[in-house]
């Protein structure tokens, strides 16, 4: 009895060896091909944020090239530097080479590096004017705003690296990075209240004064759970959110109603570097999941032992 239930458990019903067999072999493929699909996911979405940055680089070689200019009033080259209108042509020609070169796997790490060392340079020209004006905060906004670009720059040459290499581990201090740069931007929001209010669509309810004050809360508590970890990867996802929300309901309205305006060409195309930035982080840290919070734990041990 006991032989013939083994048999039927080995051998179900009345099929013969080859039935088996075929339905074995069936469900292994169907298994393989899941997981293939499963695995091909993955590296598709770790790869979408890389691509949207990829693109900004792109659009904003094209507006460059197109206008002949730096993005006013974000990549703040003075009219009076030498030679400013060649180096406006290769920004851009260098923007739009490197931004292509994020699509290509042998070259992706190299065009993120590029683009990081080109964006900085940006950001430096803000510390010049944080200098020379301290108290005065657009200097200290627009300079974090390109410094969100950069640290994304940054997150997405450590992503690219192989990973037991050294800057492979560098992830999570250029995200934390990263990190101080949406309490610069929320801290905008309430200085500025009633200007940036009128940059809200007055047709978007509650009003105008209700969503600056809700956006600027919702960048403070992005801040707050990237340099923390509780819930950094839903916090930069919403953050991306967000900000091609600024894309689709201000930027865009703002291009269609006056395409002749190199400002709107410019704001669009840093807006969308700003959203790709971030989707650089929020791919980064999924990627690093759990273990971005234990990282950042650690650091604060090691901290706390040097400080005894």
């Amino acid at each position: 009895m006991a032989a013939n239930q083994q048999w039927q458990w080995s051998r179900p019903g009345n099929w013969s060896w080859t039935e088996l067999l075929f339905r074995t072999t069936l469900e292994w493929k169907a298994s393989a091909f899941r997981d293939s699909i499963t695995m091909t996911t993955r590296i598709l979405s770790s790869r979408l944020g890389l691509w949207a940055f990829g693109l900004a680089a792109i659009i904003l070689g094209v507006v460059g090239l197109g206008w002949g200019d730096f993005a006013t009033n974000w990549q703040r080259v003075q009219p009076g530097v030498p030679f400013r209108e060649p180096l406006a042509y290769f920004a851009a020609a260098a923007e739009l080479l490197s931004g292509l070169a994020i699509f290509w796997r042998r070259t992706a790490q190299a065009g993120a590096l590029f683009l990081t060392i080109l964006y900085s340079i940006f950001a430096l020209l803000w510390v010049v004017q944080i200098f020379t004006s301290p108290l005065v905060y657009d200097n200290w906004g627009n300079f974090f705003e390109e410094f969100s670009i950069v640290t994304g720059g940054a997150v997405a040459f450590t992503l690219l690296a192989p990973p037991d290499s050294r800057w492979a581990s560098k992830s999570a201090l250029f995200i934390r990075l990263y990190g101080v740069c949406p309490i610069s931007f929320g801290v905008v929001h309430f200085i500025y209240f009633s200007g940036a209010a009128t940059w809200v669509p007055r047709w978007i309810p509650p009003g105008q004064k209700f969503w600056i004050g809700a956006t600027g809360a919702f960048f403070l508590m992005a801040a707050a759970a990237i340099l923390s970890g509780a819930m950094a990867s839903l916090a930069v996802r919403l953050l991306t959110v967000m900000i091609f929300g600024f894309e689709v309901l201000v930027w865009v309205p703002r291009l269609v109603s006056a395409s002749h305006d190199h400002f709107n060409w410019a704001g669009n195309a840093i807006c969308i570097a700003l959203g790709a930035g971030a989707w650089v982080v929020s791919d980064a840290i999924s990627q690093l999941g759990k273990s971005y919070a234990s990282v950042l734990g650690s650091q604060e041990l090691a901290h706390g032992e040097l400080t005894r």
